[in-house]
């Protein structure tokens, strides 16, 4: 099956988490990305932050985008089997939060 991307935030060490279709809430390292051809652009933390949902998948504003098969083979889920609710992240870093398999954004 086919999974879309529908939610992401960056974080400040070069990791995505990402919300699909399926309401699956996984984490991707982009880290082993940067150091091949135009990824090493996504080091200036500005621009790796720039990272947005793009028809069902995510680009950046140089135009780099991944394909959403492949985040969501390499990345690794957030949530266990039974999950529970996370305190949201300080204001000053928004990252997601695992709901119901779902991650929301702090408030």
């Amino acid at each position: 099956m086919y999974l879309g991307i529908k939610q992401v935030s960056a974080t400040e060490d070069y990791q995505l988490d990402l919300v699909f279709d399926n309401n699956d809430c996984r984490r991707f390292d982009v880290k082993p990305l940067l150091t091949i051809g135009r990824f090493a652009e996504l080091k200036e933390i500005e621009l790796f932050k720039t990272v947005r949902i793009s028809f069902d998948t995510i680009e950046w504003n140089n135009g780099l985008d991944l394909d959403p098969e492949y985040l969501y083979e390499k990345s690794y889920s957030l949530c266990k089997a039974e999950p529970k609710l996370l305190s949201p992240a300080p204001a000053a870093s928004p990252s997601l939060t695992c709901v119901d398999n779902a991650l929301l954004l702090p408030a």
